[in-house]
């Protein structure tokens, strides 16, 4: 009788480690990036992930979960991240020089100096990013939303940001010479500073927008358009 209530209390014990197993270890496996490089990245999920330093140049991310990833200083030339997330990411003097992210969710990442020159982010998403002090030059954000985001001092010559939603943003001391503003929503934008010489306002939003106090027609010498903008004072 003993030995048949051992054999039974083995049975149990060990079934129930089995269906522990079944259970739990998929989930841990599942939810667990994966921050190999040396793969095809495109949908990779690199959340988290330490990459500072890393050389991704040229490479596919398209659809790359990048979510709080550290990029501090990694280059990503000519990299594709055409719909990746990079939310919350610190690409802090990264490069990305003529990297394609069309579509890009970048809301709060961190980009303090970092190389954009002639990137394209086409309808991106840079909701409260910082930007402050990045070389931006030849930019695309046509139609892109940076609501809040902060581009203090940042280079923005040339840069494509027609019919973009820019409102609270800040742009002061930034360089926005012959930049194309056409369509763009600046309300409540700051622009304190920021060298506006032969930059295209048509049809522009500056409603409520700082300069000086309120922003008047003497306040945008040199700007493109200014007979359609909306918001001046006079």
């Amino acid at each position: 009788m003993n030995n048949m209530r051992a054999i039974i209390t083995r049975t149990i014990i060990a079934s129930s480690v089995a269906l522990c197993s079944i259970v739990a270890v998929p989930a841990l496996t599942f939810a667990a990036p994966n921050c190999n490089l040396q793969r095809d990245l495109e949908n990779a999920d690199l959340s988290g992930c330490n990459l500072g330093g890393a050389n991704l140049t040229g490479a596919n991310l398209t659809n790359a979960n990048l979510f709080r990833a550290n990029l501090t200083g990694a280059n990503l030339t000519g990299a594709n991240l055409i719909g990746a997330n990079l939310s919350g990411a610190n690409l802090d003097h990264a490069n990305l020089a003529v990297a394609i992210l069309s579509g890009a969710d970048l809301s709060g990442a961190i980009l303090w100096g970092a190389n954009l020159e002639g990137a394209n982010l086409e309808d991106a998403t840079l909701i409260g990013a910082n930007l402050s002090g990045a070389h931006l030059p030849g930019l695309t954000l046509r139609g892109a939303t940076l609501i809040g985001a902060y581009l203090e001092g940042a280079d923005l010559r040339g840069a494509n940001l027609e019919d973009a939603t820019l409102v609270g943003a800040n742009f002061t001391v930034a360089d926005l010479r012959g930049a194309d503003l056409r369509g763009a929503d600046l309300e409540g934008a700051y622009l304190w500073g920021a060298d506006l010489s032969g930059a295209n306002f048509t049809g522009a939003n500056l409603t409520d927008a700082f300069r000086r106090p309120g922003i008047s027609r003497a306040d945008m010498d040199g700007v493109i358009g200014l007979d359609t903008v909306t918001g001046l004072l006079d």
